[in-house]
């Protein structure tokens, strides 16, 4: 499913350092993307690249879970986008807001089950469904949280790819990216690939990668 939207606010933390470099095809570990792109994702440029957890950092905050996320609740799914999300703009503008056009494209295929389990439980006889819950539940609530944080004013996109490996970029997400500005809708687009942890109480917080690409 594919969902456009635009938005409200969003959240900060450190940077990670990168240059531009192009898409391999032949070298999937190098660009976090668990199956060769087609040839026009091939093309692409990564500006900046981001991750958690992040096992090459040095900074052991990055090991773990993200800092809570204002305006959202029961879920660390919303937190760890927006946390990654962040330090990969951060990486590559500094601090906000991003000049250009730069699209936002989130993709998951496990999606935020947290705020799923949440709204079926506070749903049930005798208690009070949270209003929170169903703002978050849409994947766009997120994004546009980054947008209006950013200033980013490109098309915002959210899917769920058929396959996709925690900590990786799906190549369903790439070939779009590679749309996007292949049609002038984006002259960057940040692509963050989020997977979430187990379920049940004490959920792992899960892994998410973001990569700032252009044509």
């Amino acid at each position: 499913m594919t969902t456009d939207a635009t938005a409200s606010d969003a959240t900060a933390s450190d940077t990670t350092a990168s240059d531009t470099t192009a898409f391999d095809a032949t070298d999937p570990d190098a660009t976090n993307v668990g199956a060769a792109p087609a040839p026009a994702a091939a093309r692409l440029r990564v500006l900046a690249e981001a991750r958690r957890p992040d096992p090459g950092s040095a900074d052991p905050d990055l090991a773990g879970p993200p800092p809570p996320l204002p305006g959202f609740a029961a879920s660390g799914f919303n937190p760890l986008v927006a946390d990654t999300a962040d330090r990969c703009l951060r990486a590559h503008h500094g601090a906000p807001p991003a000049p250009g056009r730069t699209a936002l494209l989130l993709a998951s295929a496990g999606g935020d089950r947290a705020t799923a389990r949440a709204i079926d439980q506070s749903a049930e006889p005798g208690r009070r469904p949270a209003p929170l819950l169903f703002f978050q539940s849409n994947p766009n609530a997120v994004l546009g949280h980054i947008a209006a944080r950013w200033g980013l004013t490109g098309p915002v996109v959210a899917i769920s790819p058929a396959h996709a490996v925690p900590g990786q970029v799906p190549a369903d997400a790439l070939d779009l990216a590679a749309l996007l500005l292949a049609d002038g809708d984006a002259d960057q687009v940040l692509v963050i690939a989020a997977e979430p942890g187990d379920d049940g109480p004490g959920e792992a917080a899960g892994h998410a990668v973001a990569v700032l690409v252009t044509g």
